[in-house]
Parts: structure tokens; sequence; C-alpha cells
């Protein structure tokens, strides 16, 4: 084993921001953030509704290196100071995530710090152990724009899938219907303050997968639906019960899903410490937050999320991925490469696909 403590500096550029944070993680497991900053890409992307992986990686390359500047500074350190540097290797917008992984593997060969090319999921997976003192193992929900996964985490680099979204994930659902109501980028937080005082019950909406017993998540159908209703809905107290009606119904199924893996991970824990973590943009919304954490109650478990600056992407979730891995004896080469798609689980992706893998690899 790696002596603690470890600061590290981690770098995030996979999707539309571009962040560095500095993560101490101390010789007990505590983990300190020294400094975390995000540029965020939202006015470059929003008049065309979504992320443009083209101007998402030329904002990157602009940035990067004042940003990770801006961290040190933050954090009152220098490069000298550091212990390792950690940035995103996938999944993610690769033209991106070569951006930000590039940038970590020039200043690890500058300074001779030990790199370590975290996989994204993984980051949002401890992110929760930024915030609070949390333990392993640990049930995991980790639901954002491009993942649903409930995964059972026994410590860093052991997660073991229980279930995934076979189609859509339900921050796409979010930001996708979102756009058919007219709503503006980023739609997932707009459709959650339309839906402020709306009435859940006004629309029925579809659950899917009901003869299922897995623990699997599907919202394509549930998407077209909305979709569709949203064409014909024109008076502003009906596109509030709409949106009141998406999020309940997004809602309704991680906590029906999250339910059925509780139980199961109960069963196998055989009297183990019983925790749940939700994580992942999605977390963010108050709905989906107070739905889950009744669903932990009600079956024993303890409830923990990231603080909210921690739930969309960040550097510091990556830093704290890298130091836990450093403390573990683990760094990667300088060859390492930028991954489009890179399922935690690489096992259970690669045996039982819910997506076909593709010349890039197993998806999840």
């Amino acid at each position: 084993m790696t002596p603690t403590p470890h600061t590290v500096l981690g770098l995030e550029t996979s999707c539309d921001e571009t962040a560095a944070a500095v993560v101490r993680l101390h010789a007990d497991g505590r983990a300190e953030v020294l400094s975390s900053i995000v540029g965020s890409q939202i006015a470059a992307h929003a008049p065309f509704g979504g992320v443009v992986p083209e101007i998402a990686a030329r904002a990157h390359v602009e940035t990067i290196e004042a940003i990770a500047e801006a961290a040190l500074e933050e954090a009152v350190l220098g490069y000298e100071d550091l212990t390792g540097v950690a940035a995103t290797a996938g999944p993610g917008l690769v033209g991106g995530v070569m951006v930000g992984l590039s940038f970590g593997k020039a200043v690890a060969l500058a300074r001779g710090l030990p790199l370590v090319a975290v996989n994204h999921l993984e980051g949002h997976a401890v992110s929760a152990r930024l915030g609070a003192e949390l333990a392993y193992p640990f049930l995991l929900l980790l639901v954002s724009g491009g993942h649903c996964q409930l995964l059972s985490v026994e410590g860093i680099g052991a997660c073991t899938r229980m279930g995934s979204t076979i189609d859509d994930a339900a921050g796409e659902a979010f930001d996708k219907i979102a756009k058919a109501m007219g709503l503006p980028y980023p739609g997932g937080p707009a459709l959650e303050k339309l839906a402020q005082g709306g009435d859940a019950t006004a629309f029925e909406l579809p659950r899917m997968l009901l003869g299922r017993k897995d623990c699997d998540f599907s919202f394509s159908g549930l998407k077209t639906a909305a979709a569709r209703l949203a064409e014909g809905v024109t008076a502003e107290d009906q596109r509030r019960n709409l949106a009141a009606a998406v999020q309940a119904a997004i809602a309704g199924q991680l906590a029906e899903k999250s339910d059925r893996a509780m139980k199961a991970y109960a069963q196998a824990q055989a009297g183990r410490g019983l925790r749940f973590v939700v994580a992942g943009g999605v977390a963010a919304n108050r709905t989906v937050r107070d739905r889950l954490e009744a669903t932990a109650t009600k079956n024993g478990f303890s409830f923990a999320a990231p603080p909210l600056a921690y739930c969309t992407d960040n550097a510091a979730m990556i830093a704290l991925a890298g130091a836990e891995r450093l403390a573990a004896g683990i760094s990667d080469p300088l060859d390492a490469v930028a991954r489009p798609r890179w399922p935690l689980d690489a096992a259970a992706a690669a045996a039982a696909p819910t997506h076909k893998a593709g010349r890039k690899g197993a998806k999840a």
C-alpha cells in the first residue's frame, strides 16, 4: 500500500464542463476538497439545444490550463505540493476526454508524478464521500444524463452491476422531454422548476418493464409518450402538470427498481451495514432524492447523496477516485488511452450487454 495522505489534482473534460480540483485524502480516509473549479459551456451549447462535441472539445483546449491553475491557486498549492494527478479517461465524448487526459499526462511527465486514468463513472461512485464519511460497501444508484445503473460497490475498483438501462438514461429522458416541451437547455433543471406546484396525477404515463423481475430500467417509452403529449399541451397549468407527471414517473421507476435491488442486496450482505447511495446529475433533483430516501428508509438502509455541487460533472470526484487508487498502490502508464465506452463492471457488460458492443466496446 502507498502511504497516505495524498494530494491530487483532478481533471474532468468528459462532456461540457472543463473542471479541475485539488482533493486531499487523509490517512484516516477522510476526503478534504481544497478547491473545485468548474467552467461551464452552457452558453456555447444552448443555441443548439444540446452538447455539440466539436464545440466542447475546442472549449476544453482553450480553458483547461487556466482552470487547472485556478484550482491550484484556490488550494494555495503548487504543482510541487501534489502527490499525483488524476484525469478522466472515459467514458464520454472522446475528443473532450483526450484533452483532459493529455493535460494530465503532461503534468505527470513534467513533474514526475503518478498518473491515474479515472473512469468517470467511478468518480460518480465515490462522489458521496466528498460530503460526509461513507464506508464501503454500499449499494449505488448512478443516475445521470448518459448513465443509469444499480451497482454493488465493495470498494475502489470493485463494482458489480445489478441493473442498467436497456435504452435511454433517466437524465436523457428529462432533457429530451424538456426539449419537446420547448424548455431551455439544460432541460432537466428547467423541467424540475416548471413542475413545481403541478399535479402529477393529471396525465397518465406508461410504466415500463412491469413484467420483468430484474433491476433494469427503460425510459424510451416514457420519453416518447411525454413528447407526444407535449405537442397538444399549451396552457401553462397543463404544462406544469405534465412536467410534474414526468418527474414523478421517472422518480417512481428509479424507486421501484432500487427497491428491488435493495431487497436482493440486503440478502447478499448477510447482516453487514446497509447503505444506499444515489449519485450523478439526476441526484440533484429534489423529487428524485425524496422518493429514493423514502425507499431506502423503508428497506432499512441509510441514505447518502453527494452535495449538490458534486452531483453534476466535477473534478473533485475524479481527484478523490484517483487518490483512493493511489492509496491502494494503483496508477497508470503515460500511454493510457481515452475511452468513449468504459463500463464499471466490465465482466457483466461483456457477459450480458444491455447494448450491442460495437467496435468501441461494451457500453454498460
